[in-house]
């Protein structure tokens, strides 16, 4: 009697392949996901403000770029980097490219120009002012 070996996968080499890609020694993924990380972003509202805090490490204030247009405000970063090794026998370059757009619209008693930004210890803090609420005192008229 003959023992016969059965394969019974259509695609052996894909599933290798795939096996390999995902395999933690060969790839990974924090690196992978470290690179296109979208900042998070805390909103809040106080009686005066509304507050936009966003979590950024690793980054200077001019790093970033604010803009508010038509009712949504967007915040946008963008870092490129350059790194060169030279030794005796090679040269390694690496390149580095991070960017990000966050963007938010603004209630509407929202102050559009009263926008005010702080980047401090690796977060991002920007407050824009309320419009002050016009209270229609009702004047009662005697009819004489």
């Amino acid at each position: 009697m003959t023992l016969v070996k059965s394969n019974t996968e259509r695609f052996p080499a894909f599933r290798s392949l795939l096996s390999d890609f995902f395999n933690a020694e060969n790839l990974s993924i924090n690196d992978l996901f470290e690179k296109s990380r979208i900042p998070a972003v805390n909103v809040s509202e106080t009686e005066k403000s509304y507050e936009l805090e966003l979590a950024a490490p690793g980054m200077k204030k001019g790093d970033f770029k604010i803009r508010v247009d038509d009712g949504i405000i967007s915040i946008s970063s963008e870092q490129k980097d350059e790194k060169e090794e030279k030794n005796k026998h090679y040269t390694r370059r690496e390149f580095s490219y991070r960017s990000f757009e966050r963007s938010f619209t603004l209630p509407d008693n929202a102050k559009e120009d009263s926008v005010k930004a702080v980047y401090e210890e690796g977060v991002l803090r920007i407050s824009i002012d309320k419009k002050e609420i016009v209270s229609n005192k009702t004047k009662e008229i005697k009819v004489s």
